[in-house]
């Protein structure tokens, strides 16, 4: 599977993406929206689950390396995990590296991921959890027509702080 744009391509995680995605994991100033930030050893135990085969009826991550074409930089990653079966619904999540955040690299990949749940998967909904601190995000998220369903409060432990997160839902044209 490969889903293609105009500046980058969306490959499922192989062994060549794992440097990035321990970069990433161990990144405390990207971590500080998401998680703990990792030691070496839970990232590359994640990586290995993230990065096992994937299909339409998994309960998995599809997982998928941001790569650009032009140069063949690995930029970041962008995932989708169907969380309902029956309604259809999918929940994606994205993490690009400090130097090409800012420059479209994201919106190119949630535009990619999207036509893909809703074209290819035949989804109905995407969901999108974020701390309320990460602007950047949600304000991506609500570029691309998802809106603000819910703020929970103290969702997320990160350093020992209990951080808030909105979720975000973009529904497909029709009711579900």
């Amino acid at each position: 599977m490969k889903l293609l744009g105009k500046r980058i391509e969306l490959l499922p995680f192989d062994n060549s993406d794992l440097d990035l995605f321990i970069q990433l994991s161990m990144d405390e100033n990207i971590m500080k929206h998401v998680y703990d930030t990792c030691t070496l050893e839970e990232a590359e135990s994640a990586f290995y689950i993230k990065a096992q085969p994937w299909d339409k009826s998994s309960n998995a991550w599809l997982t998928l390396s941001i790569n650009s074409t032009e140069n063949d930089e690995k930029l970041g990653n962008i995932g989708l995990k169907i969380i309902d079966h029956h309604k259809k619904v999918a929940e994606v999540g994205f993490m690009l590296k400090h130097s090409s955040q800012g420059k479209g690299y994201a919106a190119e990949a949630l535009s990619l991921i999207k036509d893909y749940a809703f074209n290819t998967l035949k989804l109905n909904k995407l969901t999108a959890t974020c701390s309320v601190h990460n602007a950047g995000s949600y304000k991506l998220l609500e570029k691309f027509g998802f809106n603000r369903e819910q703020t929970l409060l103290q969702n997320t432990e990160i350093n020992g702080q209990a951080i808030d997160d909105y979720v975000y839902g973009l529904k497909l044209n029709k009711f579900i």
